[in-house]
């Protein structure tokens, strides 16, 4: 590759980059990135994703309703819940609290409860995997954790805090 085609090229990458180093200089790019930009793309592509997946899925929460308290309840903590692409996979009558590190996810949890009307909804909390204080010890039948732990700050932190959670 020459020396032109190079410069060339980095011209064109610098001209496609510059929305977003103005949105950064004036402060935008983060809150548009974490509120619109991030939520919607990770909705996107949690479609595909699953299309690609479900028989797997599938076949992995297939035995969730064996973990069901001796009062008959199923009580499901999901870690990293975005915008709720595994409530299809959950059993019917599960209760389910889910956390995100990401507020703007409400949007998409929300379509995605109304299409899968056969799981309870408790609650959403703004939690990180690795803090997850809100909800009280010894408290859930099981903790959904996928596609998440890749970004936690502390992979032992989040374990430490799903076997505190999870009842006896």
């Amino acid at each position: 590759m020459t020396e032109a085609s190079v410069l060339s090229l980095r011209a064109c990458l610098a001209l496609l980059a510059l929305p977003i180093y103005l949105l950064s200089f004036l402060g935008i790019w983060e809150p548009f990135c974490r509120k619109i930009f991030f939520p919607y793309f990770l909705e996107k592509f949690s479609a595909v994703h699953e299309r690609k997946t479900k028989k797997q899925k599938q076949e992995l929460f297939r035995n969730l309703p064996d973990f069901t308290s001796p009062s008959g309840e199923l009580k499901l903590l999901e870690i990293g819940t975005g915008c709720g692409a595994n409530f299809q996979f959950y059993p019917p009558g599960c209760k389910v609290t889910c956390t995100d590190i990401n507020p703007n996810f409400q949007r998409g949890l929300s379509r995605s409860m109304n299409k899968n009307q056969h799981v309870h909804y408790e609650h959403f909390l703004v939690a990180a995997g690795e803090d997850l204080h809100q909800v009280p010890s010894g408290s859930v039948d099981a903790v959904i954790c996928t596609l998440v732990l890749c970004s936690v700050h502390s992979v032992n932190g989040t374990l430490k805090e799903v076997l505190r959670v999870l009842r006896p």
